[in-house]
């Protein structure tokens, strides 16, 4: 089964291969990959990528790719990604379910990326019943964070280091931020 989302103004879906090039050429922009320790190749982008479709293909869920439902604007377009994914093996909090997201700079600011999440939380809460999500950043990354706080989850105050980086590489550590399923459900009761 593969999972299709549909909010507002926004596909979440499958990828594509036309997505491909559109997301290599924003790992290699540096201002999307602010808070990545290094930018991305084609090859490994197209490694991500491919990984990404092939999880949503296997489990009808993960980084989904995104598109905008507004003509003017090509809805088929690429926009970037939002989902759910499962941990690092080797993160202290795992196992566990985390969100994320990335998008093209030209389509910041305009509240895209959090729309996106929450239909994710939604997915993740009454289709997958997780107990709960998590979202992790480095501290410096403060519109993620802010992001994290518009979708209802909290910070947990036990900031970690990520163990893929040096302790004294100044993306490394990192907030963690939570959302139980039952936080979820006060926040959207209906």
């Amino acid at each position: 089964m593969t999972c299709y989302i549909e909010t507002e103004r926004l596909y979440l879906r499958q990828w594509q291969p036309s997505d491909f090039a559109i997301f290599a050429e924003m790992n290699a922009d540096p201002e999307v990959m602010k808070y990545f320790p290094n930018l991305l190749s084609a090859t490994v982008s197209d490694i991500i990528a491919t990984k990404c479709q092939q999880l949503i293909k296997d489990n009808g869920w993960g980084f989904w790719a995104l598109s905008l439902k507004d003509c003017s604007e090509k809805s088929d377009a690429f926009i970037g990604f939002v989902g759910l994914n499962q941990t690092h093996a080797d993160m202290s909090f795992a196992p566990c379910v985390e969100i994320a997201w990335r998008l093209r700079k030209e389509f910041w600011g305009r509240g895209y990326a959090t729309e996106a999440a929450r239909a994710s939380l939604d997915f993740a809460f009454a289709e997958l019943a997780l107990d709960e999500v998590v979202a992790f950043t480095a501290v410096i990354n403060q519109r993620s964070q802010l992001i994290m706080e518009c979708i209802g989850m909290t910070d947990t105050q036990d900031n970690f280091y990520h163990p893929a980086l040096n302790p004294d590489h100044p993306l490394a550590e990192h907030v963690l931020y939570k959302i139980t399923q039952q936080q979820w459900n006060s926040i959207n009761k209906e």
